[in-house]
């Protein structure tokens, strides 16, 4: 089950939004799918609604099921994605940047997005180092203030919309350390070093940092990510990681500022 969808259908949805959080709830389990009962469970409808739904997805081409049953985002998509990519699309000029951190630190490297109160990872480069961590991949979600990305974006809007957010948001649901005290600690941590760090808080011995990228608003909309295992991310490794983090969130807001 993907805990990452559960929030979203704490209160009755119109079919709009159903049908959103469904497409959300199988993408978020790319490449392997999903099942019906799965997808259900995670979304919080019913079964035969998420049938319901499914299945009209499917024959819109919106979504794919192979012969185990289980769903898959559909050729539909990928070509309504590829009409709005000249428009929303901005992992050309962010790929460059997630490549050169992963070649320079060995550790695996990522590029997300803020999407509402999410996070979307959009671009992830391998190091050479040879252990890596799995929490991420592309097209996973988490809502701000879990992983790296969500911290280090929550970390930079401003106190209003931080104590907004956390009054209608339960993160218990990802381990203990997600409690609304504990992430107003992170965010404060955050701004006094500049990144934020993910002490292993979704996995166990799964270690991340994150900078956030700027709009040209100056609106924390992107970050920029490291991950890997708990010792390579010691104190004194931990701050020159850091410091090329911020250098290339940095380097990065400015480019994408250029694109667009």
């Amino acid at each position: 089950m993907r805990r990452d969808i559960v929030h979203r259908m704490d209160a009755p949805a119109d079919v709009v939004g159903r049908v959103g959080t469904v497409l959300r709830a199988v993408a978020a389990n790319e490449p392997t799918g999903v099942t019906t009962t799965q997808l259900a469970r995670s979304t919080g409808l019913a079964r035969p609604t998420a049938h319901r739904l499914l299945t009209s997805l499917l024959g819109d081409g919106l979504l794919d099921r192979n012969e185990d049953g289980r769903w898959f985002l559909g050729p539909e998509l990928y070509l309504l994605g590829m009409t709005a990519a000249p428009r929303y699309d901005v992992t050309t000029v962010a790929q460059p940047f997630v490549r050169r951190l992963a070649s320079t630190t060995g550790e695996s490297a990522f590029f997300s997005a803020r999407r509402g109160d999410e996070t979307v990872c959009l671009v992830r480069e391998d190091g050479s180092f040879p252990i890596r961590s799995h929490v991420l991949h592309e097209g996973i979600r988490f809502p701000l203030g879990v992983a790296s990305a969500g911290i280090a974006i929550l970390a930079y809007l401003p106190d209003s919309e931080i104590e907004d957010y956390l009054s209608r948001t339960n993160l218990s649901s990802y381990g203990s350390g997600h409690e609304p005290d504990q992430v107003r600690a992170r965010v404060r941590e955050t701004r006094d070093a500049g990144f934020a760090l993910n002490p292993g808080l979704i996995v166990q011995g799964s270690w991340g940092l994150g900078a956030a990228v700027f709009d040209v608003a100056n609106r924390p909309q992107w970050a920029l990510t490291l991950t890997g295992i708990e010792h390579r991310f010691a104190p004194a490794r931990r701050g020159k990681l850091g410091r090329l983090l911020l250098r290339a969130a940095h380097e990065l807001t400015i480019a994408l500022r250029t694109d667009r």
